[in-house]
This record gives structure tokens, C-alpha cells and sequence, in this order.
């Protein structure tokens, strides 16, 4: 038994769509400035931030995190470009005309990137694997999401990596790379170059997504035993939700330390959040170590 339990199953998840920062039709009224563009420009919080301010601007995030904040950051200066980004491998490339916007006409000549061509790259550089190619609402959804936090949460749960998105709940049309201290880095529009901006949470802010650089250890686990219940709390003395009734392949988006638990032989105060199940599992019932490589602590 202690062998199963200390042993954690990947499963690597590829996507390999072309991805645009606006995605989908929408219905304009006769002369509306498109959604997707007005979100794009819309009111910030503040200006712009000063470049050199592009780093790491808060304590907490997993090293992977780190190190694609620090790649989005070397690519200050650089083109936005339409569909820019998304070519056989993670990097810059010459982007297309946005027929929605006449901003995008040189867009074919600049080499650079689109909003979620940077997101790909950022976390390309940082894990050597093309975890996230797709558009920005793949991105959003993507399996590699641990963690995901609503609008009205606003940054105070938030961490340098943590992916900001607007649009949509199925309609994420811009995202981009949160740093910390409220500030995000992030390829916005036609006609500017990636650039450091103050998070803008009105208009179509959606929320966050946090990204496990592994699956395997950062999101997709194993429960073991038979009829093993989740809780509505991480208590064993709060509600029952779900039993399972043998070993179960289960999402976990984040862990945190709660009541200690004592069965089968093993003692433990991890417990695991299930977003599929809307419930917590002890980690006694997790195939893993005690506290489960990769995985965030809970908010």
C-alpha cells in the first residue's frame, strides 16, 4: 500500500490549434467599436507601468510561474501582431490583417505576437514543453489549470504566472501574465509592443487561471480504497458529497493543511480540492506523497 501511495500518475495533455486573442463573431450594432477591442483599450486602473518594472513583484509562486513571468518580460518592446506567436514552435512569427480592426494593416510585416502567442511562449520557456498552444480561451481551459479564481476576487488571491483573462466564461478573448502588485504583462493591440500594464478588472474581466507546469503532479491524481467519501469542508465531520467506489482519475486544483486524519494505518492533515466534485478528499485517500508534489496550497 505504501508504494501505491507514493506514486503519481502523469498525463500530458497537447493542443495545437491556432490561436488569436479574438476569437469568435460577435453581433455589432452599425458602427460599434468590436467587443474585443474595446476591452483591449479600455479603462485601466492606472497608465501603463514603467518597462523595467517587468519582473517577479510578489513572493509565493511556484518556480515554473517564476520563470514565465521572466520570459513574457524579455519580450518587452516587442511587436503585438495579430495571430502573432503561433507557428510550428513556441516564439515570435509575422502575424495577419485583423479584419476588425485597421490598426492590424502592417500586423503581416511585424514579427511578434498575439496575447495568447505570448502566454504559449512564456510557458513554453519555462517548462520546455508547448503546454499551452491554443487560443486564449483554450488557454483558460486548459487542463493544466490547478486553480482558478472569479472577478470579484479582484488580485489579492493571485500570483505572479497566474493567467488573466477577459471575455466570456466559453468566449476568453485577451489574456495575459499577472506579475504582482497589480500589474500584468500582456501583448494588447495592433499598433504597440509587449508591453506592462495595471490589471484592468472592469469591463469584461472574467478572472484567473493558475498553471501547473506538470499535469501529472500539478492537476490529474488518483484516489485509492473503496467507498471513500468527499466533504463539503476539509473535516471528515462535515457533509458528504460523492463517494468513490474504487480507484477514481480526479482533478485537484489546490491542497491545504486542515484536520489531521487517522485510517488505514496512515496519519495526515493535507487535504485536496476536487473542482469537478466541489469537494474535499483527505490526502490519505490521494495516491502520492503526503503533500502532493507540484500541487498550490489552497487560498
Amino acid at each position: 500500500m505504501r508504494t501505491i501511495l507514493h506514486t503519481a500518475r502523469r498525463s500530458v495533455a497537447a493542443v495545437g490549434l491556432l490561436a488569436l486573442c479574438a476569437v469568435g463573431a460577435t453581433v455589432q450594432q452599425a458602427g460599434a467599436q468590436p467587443a474585443w477591442r474595446a476591452a483591449a483599450v479600455g479603462p485601466a486602473v492606472g497608465a501603463a507601468a514603467d518597462e523595467g518594472s517587468c519582473d517577479v513583484l510578489a513572493p509565493g509562486a511556484s518556480a515554473a510561474a517564476q520563470a514565465a513571468v521572466r520570459a513574457a518580460c524579455s519580450q518587452i518592446g516587442v511587436w503585438y501582431t495579430w495571430g502573432g506567436g503561433h507557428g510550428a514552435q513556441p516564439g515570435p512569427t509575422y502575424g495577419q490583417v485583423d479584419p476588425t480592426d485597421p490598426a492590424s494593416q502592417h500586423d503581416p510585416e511585424r514579427r511578434g505576437f498575439d496575447c495568447s502567442g505570448l502566454v504559449r511562449y512564456a510557458y513554453a520557456q519555462a517548462t520546455g514543453q508547448d503546454i499551452l498552444a491554443g487560443t486564449s480561451n483554450a488557454q483558460y481551459h486548459s487542463s493544466r489549470v490547478t486553480a482558478r479564481f472569479g472577478a470579484s476576487q479582484g488580485t489579492g488571491p493571485l500570483l505572479p504566472g497566474d493567467l488573466l483573462a477577459w471575455g466570456g466564461d466559453n468566449s476568453i478573448h485577451h489574456i495575459a501574465v499577472y506579475l504582482g502588485a497589480g500589474k500584468m504583462v500582456e501583448a494588447r493591440q495592433s499598433g504597440t509592443h509587449v508591453m506592462v500594464s495595471d490589471v484592468r478588472l472592469g469591463g469584461d474581466y472574467n478572472g484567473a487561471v493558475r498553471i501547473a507546469a506538470d499535469p501529472g503532479q500539478g492537476g490529474t491524481f488518483s484516489t485509492w480504497g473503496t467507498d471513500v467519501w468527499t466533504h463539503s469542508e476539509p473535516s471528515t465531520t462535515s457533509g458528504r458529497v460523492h463517494k468513490f467506489d474504487g480507484p477514481t482519475r480526479v482533478r485537484i486544483s489546490c491542497q491545504k493543511h486542515a484536520q489531521p486524519v487517522d485510517t488505514e494505518g496512515y496519519h495526515n492533515d493535507a487535504w485536496s480540492y476536487l473542482p469537478d466534485y466541489k469537494a474535499w478528499i483527505t490526502n490519505i485517500y490521494v495516491q502520492g506523497p503526503a503533500w502532493l508534489d507540484g500541487v498550490p496550497t489552497c487560498p
